[in-house]
C-alpha cells in the first residue's frame, strides 16, 4: 500500500514518518498532483499558517488533485492544521479559501483560556470513530492550535474542551482528521495513525 504524505513546503513531515516507520508502515511524500494521483491513501500534516498552507497547495497545482482523491475514494487524513485546511475558510486567514471539503469555517478559540492551546487533553466522544477504535476512554492526546473548526455536523465524532468545544476528530466517508497530534501522542496516538492505516488498507 502507498501511503503518501501531502508535501507542501512546511508542516511536521519527519515526524508523521517517523511515527508511521515505528509502525512497520512505510510512506512516501507527494508533492505533485502525478504524485497524489498515484497513491492509495494520504496524509496531510499541518503546522502554521492557514492562509501560507493553502497558497503552497495552490502554487503545487494540487488543490484538484486532492478534490480528486476525495472524490475517488482515496482515504484522507488530516492532522491539526491538515484538518483547518478541509473547512471552507479560516479565521486566521480572511480570503483564502479552504479545501471546502465540508462547508463551516474555522474560527479563533475564544480568548477565555490560555491560548495557544498547548499540551495534553482529553476528548470527548459524541459518535461512533473508527479512528478511535481501541483508544481507551480517558486517553489523553497532544494539541498545538489557536484556531478550530467549532462545527463539522454529523462528521464531528469527538470533541475537545478548552476555551470552547471544538472538534477534535472528524470521520466522513473517506476523510478523517484530527485537530491533536497523533504522531506526538504516545501510544495513543500511534494506535489512532494504525486505525488510519488499517481502515485505508481494507479499501484497497
Amino acid at each position: 500500500m502507498n501511503i503518501a504524505l501531502v508535501e507542501y513546503g512546511a508542516g511536521n513531515l519527519p515526524s508523521v514518518e517517523r511515527a508511521l516507520t515505528r509502525l512497520g508502515v512505510e510512506s512516501s511524500r507527494a508533492s505533485t498532483p502525478e504524485a497524489l494521483a498515484d497513491c492509495d491513501a494520504l496524509i496531510l500534516p499541518g503546522v502554521g499558517h492557514f492562509g501560507a498552507l493553502m497558497r503552497s497547495l495552490a502554487e503545487r497545482s494540487l488543490v484538484k488533485p486532492l478534490h480528486d482523491a476525495v472524490a475517488s475514494g482515496v482515504p484522507l487524513l488530516g492532522i491539526c492544521l491538515g484538518l483547518q485546511a478541509m473547512f471552507a475558510s479560516s479565521d486566521e486567514a480572511i480570503g483564502d479559501a479552504g479545501l471546502a471539503l465540508f462547508p463551516q469555517n474555522v474560527s479563533a478559540l475564544p480568548p477565555t483560556d490560555r491560548l495557544p492551546h498547548m499540551g495534553w487533553n482529553q476528548l470527548r466522544r459524541v459518535r461512533p470513530s473508527a479512528l478511535l477504535e481501541g483508544v481507551p476512554q480517558d486517553a489523553y492526546f497532544y494539541f498545538a492550535h489557536s484556531y478550530a473548526a467549532l462545527d463539522a455536523g454529523e462528521a464531528g465524532v469527538a470533541l475537545c474542551d478548552h476555551s470552547a468545544p471544538f472538534v477534535a476528530v472528524l470521520e466522513q466517508g473517506s476523510i478523517f482528521a484530527t485537530q491533536f497530534h497523533p504522531e506526538k501522542s504516545g501510544p495513543v496516538g500511534a494506535q489512532v495513525l494504525s486505525n488510519f492505516v488499517r481502515r485505508a488498507g481494507s479499501k484497497q
